[in-house]
């Protein structure tokens, strides 16, 4: 006979079954609340009054080291008159879309007391406008970007909040800078102080996670598929629910009804998905990383492209190169590396081939934006002009580390809504000042501040 106090066998197999189904149910669980946390859908988005009836679309392309400045800036008082430099010469296709902004400075770049770092601060603090924590330990400490605090208010609108792209290396930890962490240079965005948002390198992953695997007509089977796993995987965990409840005590009963009004939400989160449309594409997913630099840059741009033209994201980061990036140009004909270069001591010949680098970094931010020119958005006009396009470095003089004046230029009216074709001199406030109205532009609740923001800057 078996004792009163030790559960019979079949007593035990029952429990090890019923755990075993509450592990299912959690797991299955976990899979649900990995969807996106969609809360409503309109074709046209959130903005579809004012100038334009199409969203908007919001993205910062970073450039390593800073540029030669006399090189860079334009000729001109400001305003319409003024003649692009000859580093800015390739955008001139486009110049109806852009601003050349002057005068936005990153004074969270400034050594202070923390010394040598320069790069490390310049690619910590540029969307962020928080000063760094000096560490290249796990203790690492910025401040949540303005891509995410954008996509953590319309990010629902969209299949992702946000999209995060590179051609460097990715790299969250280790030191990297006298003194600073890896994680300052590689990462952009920041999705909190103490998480950076690790950017894509390869292009065929970023199509794959926006579109699906394999051909077109392979994606759309696997999307049916995926979609009738979960509710599946929901009729399951309902049922077994059910099952569970009867044995459950009055305490136990509460949570599982806690739990079943959570499944509840997810099953609605799930229908509202399904009504948002999964974009399929005619294009395959690229190959991979490419081996040369120039078409890697390019096959990313696509991506961020598609993900533009399809609605799958409306905000977006893209670093071309790490800060303090030493990557050399062969097909520029140059042996020496990039960081190496820009500490030219004012010599002619080193001055004269980071002018060289410069200009081809303007060529291909000038192809990505002749693209987004050349594609129809919905209400008819480009891709560009209903996007606002933010292209620049957090160092200014690459020689000096200098984090004033720096480098700047927005592409795009966000729909008209934003003059263009001028040089803006904004005379010495924060970058982050720039954030604040383009955030507005996005449609975010207005925000009070963005890290050392000191108001708005004019563009309208």
């Amino acid at each position: 006979m078996n004792s009163p106090l030790v559960p019979s066998p079949a007593r035990q197999a029952a429990e090890r079954h019923h755990r075993l189904t509450r592990r299912h149910f959690l797991r299955g669980l976990g899979a649900c609340l990995a969807l996106p946390a969609f809360e409503s859908w309109s074709p046209l988005g959130a903005l579809a009054a004012g100038p334009s009836a199409a969203p908007v679309r919001m993205a910062f392309c970073y450039v390593p080291n800073g540029t030669i400045p006399a090189a860079w800036w334009p000729e001109g008082n400001g305003g319409r008159d003024f003649a692009l430099s000859r580093t800015l010469q390739p955008l001139a296709p486009v110049r109806h879309e852009l601003q050349v902004l002057g005068g936005l400075n990153d004074v969270c770049a400034d050594p202070g007391p923390d010394g040598a770092g320069d790069h490390a601060r310049a690619g910590g603090t540029f969307l962020t406008g928080v000063r760094i924590k000096k560490t290249n330990g796990s203790d690492i400490y910025a401040g949540e970007s303005i891509d995410q605090v954008v996509a953590r208010q319309i990010g629902h609108l969209t299949r992702f909040p946000s999209l995060e792209l590179t051609c460097d290396a990715v790299r969250k930890s280790g030191g990297c800078d006298s003194g600073y962490s890896c994680a300052y240079e590689y990462n952009l965005a920041w999705r909190s102080a103490t998480q950076p948002v690790a950017p894509e390198p390869n292009p065929r992953l970023v199509f794959e996670r926006l579109f699906g695997a394999g051909g077109r007509a392979e994606r759309a089977e696997n999307l049916r598929r995926r979609q009738a796993e979960q509710h599946s995987l929901l009729d399951f965990v309902l049922e077994d629910a059910a099952r569970l409840q009867p044995r459950l005590n009055g305490r136990d009963r509460q949570k599982l009804d806690q739990y079943l009004t959570g499944i509840r939400e997810i099953e609605q989160r799930i229908e509202r998905a399904e009504k948002m449309p999964v974009a399929n594409p005619d294009h395959d997913a690229p190959p991979g990383v490419p081996g040369n630099f120039g078409e890697h840059i390019q096959l990313m741009a696509d991506m961020l492209v598609l993900a533009f033209q399809t609605d799958t994201t409306r905000v977006a980061t893209f670093l071309f190169a790490g800060e303090g990036s030493n990557r050399t140009f062969s097909e520029l004909g140059l042996s020496e590396g990039h960081h190496n270069l820009t500490h030219h001591r004012n010599l002619q010949d080193s001055v004269d081939k980071v002018k060289e680098i410069d200009l081809w970094y303007a060529r291909h931010f000038a192809a990505f934006l002749t693209k987004l020119e050349q594609t129809p958005d919905t209400d008819g006009r480009s891709l560009l002009h209903n996007s606002m396009i933010v292209y620049g470095s957090g160092n200014a003089d690459g020689n000096r580390h200098t984090h004033s004046n720096l480098p700047i230029l927005l592409a795009g009216s966000a729909g008209g809504r934003l003059k263009t074709n001028r040089y803006l001199k904004a005379g010495g406030v924060p970058l982050t000042n720039l954030f604040l109205t383009m955030a507005d532009q996005m449609g975010a609740r207005e925000l009070p501040r963005h890290g050392d923001s000191t108001g708005r800057l004019n563009l309208v």
